[in-house]
């Protein structure tokens, strides 16, 4: 009779759990095409991140087990983007290439399955969602160590385009090669600002004689260093991961603290209130004195938190004038919101409302 604390009575507890587990997904993707159904008759959107961020909010506040708050979410979002593939497969346009820090972020949020179309620039990302090539778009907005991404500011204000969620991922950099010495790597390539992010690692560790190769992308260096003997790679793990390349260190990067935010976005697309939002807006001033503090006091005065604001030259007029980048706390439909956004229609161009997650 085999012991009940035996490794192999342990196993056999697994699997059976295992079994169960797999039941009882099979059983939530059957309800999960039942509402797909539905959806498709209502035209109702499939992707709704206010409502996965109240099931993580629930199931943190239930756990009671070993999980903690990002193992939970790592599990769900993966079961959330299965989910979306049987109600609706959708396309999603990212900036590529494979293996980029957009594509990891792409799959943050829609999963292993969805059919990706990597674009060689962030024009080309807005052209696909604008022309409805694919439903969704990911894009990169800022880094907290270069600042924002103005590309992306300019294409918001010039396309009829709501911006879906927002997905802050810290930036780590593997160190990838076939060798398993680093005396044997003479070549490294990657992209040059990644070189400058492990600039104190490229120091401590390689030899003055090693030449750094910089390319287009970290992923093009993990594609250079998968079929060369004797070099390396500064890459995302996604790519390492993607040309079957070792990983000898991780997170080599300088800083710890080295995040960019990415941002979902889609056309005719608006979420509902999930009670902890965060509102983007556009919002055209002219360069008349107090015109700016004006508009501003208006914020303060229906308590609404203004957490970015930004400045950006507006290209067309005649009149000089700048378009200002807001973000502040609250959804689009909250009463002090709404009551500001009439108030200046004629100069606020909406963005988007979506659960603030940084």
């Amino acid at each position: 009779m085999k012991e009940t604390n035996s490794i192999d009575s342990i196993r056999q507890q697994i699997d059976d759990i295992d079994q169960q587990l797999l039941y009882l997904l099979n059983e939530r993707m059957e309800l999960v095409k039942r509402i797909g159904e539905l959806k498709q008759s209502s035209n109702t959107a499939i992707y709704r991140p206010e409502r996965e961020k109240a099931i993580l909010d629930r199931l943190n506040q239930v756990s009671e087990g070993r999980l903690t708050t990002q193992a939970i979410e790592a599990i769900f979002l993966e079961i959330f983007a299965v989910s979306r593939n049987i109600e609706l497969p959708e396309k999603v346009a990212y900036l590529g290439p494979e293996g980029s820090f957009t594509h990891q972020a792409a799959e943050a949020r829609f999963g292993a399955m969805s059919d990706y179309i990597p674009l060689k620039n962030i024009q080309s990302v807005f052209d696909a969602v604008v022309t409805h090539r694919t439903r969704f778009g990911i894009i990169p907005v800022e880094n907290n160590q270069e600042g924002i991404v103005n590309e992306t500011i300019n294409l918001l204000s010039e396309n009829d385009i709501q911006i879906v969620a927002e997905i802050p991922m810290p930036i780590h950099l593997a160190f990838a090669s076939q060798e398993e010495r680093l005396s044997n790597v003479k070549k490294v390539y990657s992209k040059d600002i990644a070189f400058r992010q492990c600039s104190n690692f490229i120091e401590d560790y390689l030899s003055s004689e090693v030449e750094l190769i910089p390319v287009d992308s970290t992923s093009t260096a993990a594609r250079l260093a998968a079929a060369e003997r004797g070099t390396a790679s500064v890459c995302a793990h996604i790519a390492a991961k993607m040309y079957d390349l070792p990983v000898l260190f991780e997170n080599i990067e300088d800083s710890s603290d080295n995040y960019t935010r990415f941002l979902i976005i889609s056309q005719n697309f608006k979420n509902d209130r999930s009670g902890n939002d965060k509102t983007t807006v556009l919002a055209k001033i002219s360069a008349e004195p107090g015109s700016l503090a004006t508009f501003l006091q208006e914020f303060y005065e229906a308590n609404i938190n203004l957490v970015k604001i930004e400045s950006y030259p507006a290209k067309k007029g005649k009149n000089f004038s700048y378009w200002f980048l807001l973000e502040f706390e609250g959804h689009v439909d909250d009463p002090n919101v709404v009551k500001v956004m009439q108030k200046n229609e004629p100069i606020i161009k909406w963005l988007g409302s979506y659960p603030k997650l940084c």
